[in-house]
């Protein structure tokens, strides 16, 4: 895009500081949105409303005017419920994607004994589908949607796909961030049978067909994406070098840039760069 073509950034995450505990992907969750604002960029910014999050403690509250859609995973409609609070000393709003089939359960995607869920992936679909609903029905045109964290990884596919002849998003590039964070257990078998949705067919999703784990779901978010940032040290070298056979743009990892808050700057260039 044009040097200062770029004004409206939406930021799907999944982890926001504080809300959930402070890691690296919760912090850039938290200041990357605050550090874009603050260069006169308006931005939005979506995360899931996992249970363990008090919602009298953090003042969340239902926003009906954007709730009471359905998204039909594998023939079950599943009630969609936005919420939404602030983080007053950012002044940002935080959008939270909301089901009580898959967001109500008190711990984020392992159980108490660290077995991971058998419905993530689901969970990850409904996110995605949920996200780009509701930026919908706000009627707010996305500039660049930025994903980070693996639960985000099927918006791209959805974007590109299902969502792409919406006026809302015609033009809207996506950046992915890729961290540390890509699952090591496999998703549940059907994974990819149930991501299929509007025109999208299982040649559109090769990888997540052969077997759904979280390198391959990486990769179908890497195909569909305009530029890829590395935001941590440990991101699988596979899913590098899989950026490097599709000619994407990307950010390598800068651990004094996050340290010093410049990536606030690099990521802002790296948005008008598309």
């Amino acid at each position: 895009m044009a040097e200062g073509s770029v004004k409206r950034i939406l930021f799907v995450n999944s982890e926001i500081y504080p809300y959930l505990p402070e890691t690296e992907i919760s912090k850039i969750g938290r200041y990357l949105p605050q550090g874009i604002q603050e260069r006169h960029k308006e931005i939005r910014s979506f995360m899931p409303r996992y249970g363990c999050i008090n919602e009298r403690r953090n003042q969340l509250h239902e926003v009906i005017r954007l709730s009471g859609m359905n998204i039909i995973i594998s023939d079950v409609d599943r009630p969609l419920i936005i919420k939404v609070a602030s983080i007053s000393s950012a002044r940002i709003q935080v959008y939270f994607i909301d089901n009580e089939d898959y967001f109500r359960r008190k711990q984020v995607f392992r159980d108490d004994n660290g077995n991971f869920f058998e419905d993530n992936g689901e969970r990850a679909i409904f996110f995605a589908r949920g996200v780009l609903e509701t930026v919908k029905k706000l009627r707010w045109t996305p500039d660049v949607i930025h994903c980070q964290g693996w639960i985000s990884h099927l918006l791209p596919l959805y974007l590109k796909k299902a969502y792409k002849d919406d006026p809302i998003f015609t033009n809207s590039k996506v950046v992915l961030s890729l961290y540390d964070d890509i699952p090591s257990e496999k998703l549940a078998a059907d994974t990819g049978e149930a991501a299929l949705f509007g025109n999208i067919t299982a040649a559109d999703i090769p990888w997540l067909m052969t077997e759904a784990d979280g390198i391959n779901l990486a990769k179908t978010a890497i195909s569909y994406s305009d530029g890829v940032i590395m935001g941590s040290e440990g991101v699988p070298a596979e899913l590098g070098d899989f950026c490097s056979e599709l000619k994407l743009p990307v950010l390598p990892f800068d651990a004094n840039a996050l340290e010093s808050g410049k990536y606030v700057e690099d990521y802002d260039n790296f948005y008008d760069s598309l």
